[in-house]
């Protein structure tokens, strides 16, 4: 079961084409023929700052008992996906033929598909002078590419020290294993997207995430302006993911596109 997220009616048809389920975020409008983060037990009143995670706490609450073990289960978006081969294309001829359909029998050995990663080194120094000033005030050492951390880049986009804070939050067992990680590397899996066949593991993540993003909330609220701090939820646990599933499960790395097939609708 593959669940495509989505902000936008219009994608509907595409998506199904694509034999995925859609999912509608939010109070967008959206046909009956979309599933919904907004029924049931719900947070959909925080999607402006949880972003997907909405949803997730939508299947964790209502349908993840329902479905059968041993159940195939991933989450994609409008302009992130799977790729079909573990070889990701240079360029995307035929979308639809890139993207994955079928389990691949390299998944067997392993609890968990992330995708790629994404390198946070080769941020333009333009970026860092527009962005970054105290964050590199903190750090002097991020003049160099392979100082720039997950925490530094945390810290320029959504939030000096916001990071750490939200940290500090965390249980025992994770708190300084999470802040280790943060520090000591310069890239994470992307996407806030994984697939797994395991309820119990999903479960547990979901358990703690929403645990951790919730006592979060005591610090930093929803008076949040701007898109870097109105999402610090959905950031936070962007973060969280890699370093949780790695730490807990048997990992497996995926190649993930992007491609704006909302843009291809509008043409």
């Amino acid at each position: 079961q593959m669940y495509c997220l989505a902000i936008d009616d219009s994608l509907k048809n595409k998506i199904k084409e694509l034999n995925y389920i859609p999912v509608g975020l939010g109070n967008y409008k959206f046909s009956e023929e979309w599933l919904r983060d907004n029924t049931g037990e719900n947070i959909s009143n925080k999607n402006s700052y949880y972003g997907e995670y909405t949803f997730h706490y939508w299947l964790w609450k209502n349908q993840l008992n329902q479905i059968p073990e041993n159940t195939w289960i991933g989450f994609c978006a409008y302009r992130r996906f799977w790729s079909k081969t573990i070889s990701k294309p240079k360029k995307i001829i035929k979308f639809e033929k890139e993207i994955i359909q079928t389990v691949d029998d390299r998944w067997k050995n392993y609890d968990v598909i992330l995708g790629d990663k994404i390198d946070l080194t080769h941020i333009k120094w333009i970026k860092v002078l527009k962005y970054g000033k105290i964050s590199f005030l903190r750090n002097p050492y991020v003049i160099f590419n392979s100082k720039r951390n997950i925490r530094f880049h945390f810290d320029m986009f959504h939030g000096n020290g916001y990071l750490d804070k939200a940290i500090n939050l965390l249980s025992e067992k994770d708190r300084e294993d999470f802040r280790n990680f943060t520090i000591n590397n310069s890239s994470y899996n992307q996407g806030n997207m994984f697939i797994t066949k395991s309820k119990s593991i999903m479960k547990r993540y979901y358990e703690e995430v929403f645990d951790w993003l919730e006592k979060c909330e005591s610090i930093f609220g929803f008076d949040l302006h701007g898109y870097e701090k109105t999402r610090i939820y959905g950031f936070l646990a962007e973060r969280f993911l890699p370093y949780w599933f790695n730490k807990y499960t048997k990992v497996f790395e995926w190649p993930i596109l992007f491609y704006d097939f909302k843009k291809e609708n509008e043409n």
